[in-house]
């Protein structure tokens, strides 16, 4: 197993736990970037007009794009605790490629071959999870987060809430916002009972709908909402294409898939 596992993994962030422990607190939880900067500007412009106290990342800052040095800047800048992806991990080790698709492999090295050698560093440090207050981060399944399960079904769930005792956690990975509950999918959360709630994507979203998504938890209220609105895929795109990248990256970004 790479070296960079073996640091960080529950690295505790001081000011973002201080903000959590506060009787009120909204949180903007962005997940799966991935290298796209139209969506990751309009989803901080979106963020800022909800007037939340902080944001947080699930990971996958690169990846699939064009843009991985400029988004790992802005996330780097304006979240408050950062995890690494995946494809942030096939960014510094080509090896956590192996079981991409094609597609992705072409992309993991195009990254690889792009990125500073200061976020490379910054990456490296990142943990898979995160810890804060009564809420747990995580970037792909709290069940053996080194495998990086997918949580699409309710059978998915059933490892996934054995594996952690925070009444509710935030996840990324799969693309496709969703709620669940102990008992199966959810409208909502509530007060009662634990759930998952996976936030969707920011970059490259794949539940059928080209809108950027992402999440908003208000920790008095104890409730969720998630956020979905446009952003200039034609830039984006166009953006994907002239850098050599597989074309089908750019062209899924307008079905949402």
């Amino acid at each position: 197993m790479p070296t960079f596992w073996q640091t960080g993994i529950r690295h505790y962030n001081s000011e973002a736990a201080s903000i959590i422990a506060k009787l009120s607190v909204r949180i903007a939880i962005i997940s799966d970037i991935h290298s796209n900067l139209e969506a990751l500007t309009s989803a901080f412009a979106a963020i800022d007009a909800e007037h939340v106290d902080t944001i947080v990342c699930l990971g996958d800052i690169v990846g699939y794009g064009a843009n991985p040095n400029e988004c790992l800047s802005l996330v780097r800048s304006r979240c408050s605790t950062i995890l690494l992806g995946n494809h942030d991990a096939a960014a510094l080790d080509l090896s956590f490629a192996n079981q991409f698709t094609l597609n992705a492999q072409l992309s993991a090295i195009w990254t690889f071959g792009i990125l500073l050698d200061e976020n490379k560093a910054f990456l490296k440090d990142l943990p898979q999870d995160k810890t804060l207050g009564d809420v747990l981060l995580s970037h792909a399944s709290p069940f053996e987060p080194k495998e990086w399960h997918y949580v699409i079904s309710e059978y998915d769930t059933r490892e996934a809430f054995r594996a952690f005792t925070e009444r509710i956690c935030f996840i990324g990975h799969s693309h496709i916002p969703v709620i669940f509950s102990e008992r199966g999918k959810a409208a909502t959360v509530s007060e009662t009972g634990r759930f998952i709630v996976n936030v969707g994507s920011i970059g490259q979203p794949r539940d059928g709908n080209p809108n950027l998504s992402f999440g908003i938890f208000d920790t008095e209220l104890w409730s969720y909402q998630n956020v979905r609105i446009g952003y200039d895929i034609d830039t984006a795109a166009e953006k994907i294409r002239k850098a050599g990248l597989p074309r089908t990256l750019a062209e899924r970004l307008y079905h949402g898939m």
